[in-house]
């Protein structure tokens, strides 16, 4: 998958003094050198999959000329609860991708597991390619869309069973319930547990790997500031508050970034 080909080409680009290499080789090798590396991927580690960015992409503005309600309004619990059709309509189309698959970015992160110390993945996204790819150890701060449950008896049903229902409203083949997917909406807390789990993975980590995400988005942006040691690497295509905290800043690409990664943690 990383050939030697790429590689060698690296090597001749540095020569010529190539700014962007020689940032993949000092990430590489604080990487390499690193006893505890913790991920925090955001919707910019699922794009190169097909899935957009709701928040940057042109869902928002599509949405406003068909229902004109804010995308932060119909991801929120009251709006499912009181205009569930409405939600669903949305969710369906812009939420769920039951055909994506993994990319570039989330199969190195699984092969970093065996490359270095890699100890876990903290995701903001919902679309479970994580786990999908091979990674071991995923933490999905705002739940999944692979998993629902019915809000009355608590009967669990896969994202099929959503995707496949005959009604606009997936209801609970044994109560006849509404089916909540298993994400946390806008008013919604997340789950204690996770973000607990999140804190202590950041606070042990002395690597923390930021891919795809402008790190704006509370309450996982603030998980920077458990962060205790000194080798922030981060990979996005825009700037983030961080980026002049970080010790390796790459604006390009997740998929891309995270393949020359693995090449060079290989070569070392």
């Amino acid at each position: 998958m990383y050939s030697e080909q790429i590689y060698e080409q690296w090597r001749d680009i540095k020569q010529r003094g190539d700014g962007k290499l020689d940032n993949i080789l000092k990430a590489a090798k604080i990487l390499r050198n690193a006893s505890s590396i913790v991920a925090l991927t955001g919707a910019g580690a699922s794009t190169e999959s097909g899935i957009p960015d709701f928040r940057s992409s042109g869902a928002s503005t599509e949405n406003n000329k068909k229902y004109d309600i804010p995308v932060e309004v119909i991801l929120s619990h009251s709006f499912f609860v009181n205009y569930t059709e409405i939600f669903y309509d949305y969710y369906k189309t812009n939420l769920v991708y039951p055909d994506a698959e993994p990319n570039d970015c989330h199969f190195a992160l699984a092969e970093m597991e065996k490359l270095c110390n890699l100890k876990g993945v903290i995701t903001q996204n919902i679309d479970g390619l994580h786990q999908k790819a091979g990674s071991s150890n995923v933490i999905e701060l705002h739940g999944t869309t692979k998993l629902n449950y019915c809000m009355k008896c608590n009967k669990k049903f896969k994202l099929e069973d959503i995707c496949d229902a005959e009604q606009n409203i997936p209801l609970c083949d044994k109560c006849g319930g509404i089916i909540k997917p298993d994400v946390v909406l806008y008013e919604e807390p997340l789950n204690q547990k996770n973000l607990i789990d999140s804190v202590n993975m950041v606070k042990e980590s002395d690597v923390l790997l930021v891919i795809g995400t402008s790190l704006v988005v509370y309450p996982a942006a603030g998980l920077l500031n458990y962060y205790n040691g000194n080798n922030l690497i981060i990979v996005n295509i825009g700037f983030t508050p961080f980026d002049r905290s970080a010790n390796v800043v790459i604006n390009e690409k997740a998929g891309g970034v995270l393949k020359k990664l693995v090449t060079a943690l290989k070569k070392q």
